[in-house]
């Protein structure tokens, strides 16, 4: 199965509202694009929790009837995509368990780069794990004696993970609401009369009416209950480099959304002026590659004085995962996907804008498709710089090796793509574009500067230092 670039996941709560399981639903539904893999929600009473989810969309994964018969004010959801752990039933989320410090459920949105360590230090002593997902080691490390004991047992666990999180807890009464020290992920707090929300971004608060107050900050832990909410944290504010992840802005998250304090659609259309400046092009008409590079090519447009046009119509009816067995199937996929307008682009010089080129085989494709519509010149401009480096903390980027721009030069990849000329905008022009130059923002997949180290010294550094071994007469981490 050949995909395109896929994100971890999208997050919905809320408590303190009748409603919460539908709210719940629509709050999802507002997030469909950052997962379409499966999907679930988990609703408390005040008593205990009942979870429902399944594989696929939204639509597919939830029966609404069922939802309706299940009765609470608080509730959790969650959207996949599968980065650590397997696209399976198994793997759902929001997880639910019930153990020592009775039911909880839990889902997350990001990647953890300890959890193979984690977990495996578990197993070696006797835990049994029933999911691939990283997201399982939080319950396990949750239910043990060492942490369950502590004052603050959530605050304990999380100082020990290392990785971009948001994550979601559901415990009968109250939901807790995470983003780790680094802040890689978004994660927003809202209110809808008495009741609170928070979701990975602000366009599920616009589906439900809800109003945007501020985010959950870096290493905060936010409770949510039916009376209110309370905050603390587990690392001290500002001791953690920042890294947010520049790559919501450039792809994932919705052009509606305010993420990292700045609305997403004004931060792509300020990319596509800063590409123009950088890279100009003599041409007759700007046309973006739907669906994420319309703000950008909006911005372009506007900076360069060409005229804006649309070259492709769009089948909305094959999603980000469509299947494609092999690469025949995958050629003709794109042009199941986006359809060039011949009466549009023949004989016109183009200035074509994509948000960003991963592989490079669909954009190759792309442009095959526009020189046999009869495009005079295809001048490609990407309005994020080229992608070199894997990502570990959540975007399932592909090996090194199939990046087209790793161990590439620009000219390189414009033979390979055959296009007229190619130009990708700088480093400088992305972070400036997104209100920042400070490096609050993590750029790893284009730099190679990684903000969280992944090798394996520094797993073995974490444990020792924090002593996490266990004992097999006490069965507990000390």
């Amino acid at each position: 199965m050949s995909r395109e670039l896929q994100h971890a996941c999208g997050l919905f709560g809320i408590a303190g509202h009748p409603d919460a399981p539908q709210l719940a639903y629509l709050g999802l539904y507002a997030l469909q694009h950052r997962g379409q893999e499966s999907a679930g929600i988990c609703v408390a009473d005040g008593q205990h929790l009942e979870r429902l989810g399944g594989m696929g969309l939204l639509t597919e994964a939830i029966d609404q009837r069922e939802l309706a018969a299940i009765v609470g004010t608080m509730a959790i959801g969650h959207v996949r995509y599968s980065t650590t752990g397997s696209s399976s039933v198994s793997n759902i989320q929001p997880l639910l368990v019930r153990c020592s410090i009775g039911q909880v459920a839990i889902c997350h949105n990001g990647n953890l780069v300890n959890a193979a360590q984690i977990r495996r230090v578990h197993e070696e002593h006797g835990h049994i794990f029933v999911t691939t997902s990283d997201t399982e080691v939080i319950l396990h490390m949750l239910a043990d004696r060492h942490f369950a004991d502590q004052p603050d047992p959530l605050a304990a666990v999380l100082r020990h993970l290392r990785g971009s999180y948001c994550l979601l807890l559901a415990y009968p009464d109250r939901l807790e609401a995470v983003r780790d020290p680094t802040g890689n992920r978004p994660l927003c707090l809202g209110q809808l009369g008495q009741a609170w929300v928070v979701a990975s971004e602000t366009c599920a608060f616009d589906i439900i009416d809800a109003e945007y107050v501020r985010d959950v900050a870096p290493g905060e832990i936010v409770t949510l209950t039916p009376h209110g909410i309370s905050s603390r944290y587990f690392v001290s504010p500002g001791t953690v480099r920042r890294a947010y992840c520049v790559f919501e802005h450039v792809y994932f998250a919705d052009p509606a959304s305010l993420v990292f304090g700045e609305n997403v659609h004004l931060v792509r259309k300020e990319m596509g002026r800063a590409l123009a400046r950088e890279a100009p092009a003599d041409a007759d008409l700007v046309i973006p590659v739907p669906n994420c590079a319309r703000c950008a090519a909006l911005g372009y447009h506007e900076e360069s004085g060409i005229p804006m046009g649309r070259g492709f119509t769009t089948n909305h009816y094959v999603g980000r995962s469509f299947i494609q067995p092999t690469q025949t199937i995958r050629d003709l996929t794109v042009r199941v996907k986006l359809n060039p307008i011949r009466a549009a682009v023949a004989g016109k010089r183009l200035v074509v804008v994509e948000d960003s080129v991963v592989r490079g085989t669909t954009t190759r494709g792309k442009m095959a498709s526009l020189r046999r519509a009869g495009a005079r010149e295809i001048h490609l401009r990407v309005a994020s710089p080229p992608i070199r480096h894997p990502c570990y903390y959540g975007i399932d980027f592909p090996s090194r090796e199939e990046l087209i721009a790793h161990g590439r030069t620009v000219e390189q990849i414009r033979e390979y793509l055959e296009v007229d000329s190619l130009a990708y905008l700088s480093l400088e022009g992305m972070l400036a574009a997104a209100k920042t130059a400070n490096g609050d923002f993590c750029h790893a997949c284009f730099t190679g500067d990684y903000p969280i180290p992944i090798d394996p010294a520094f797993h073995k550094d974490i444990f020792e230092s924090h002593q996490l071994r266990f004992s097999y007469v006490e069965g507990t981490m000390r």
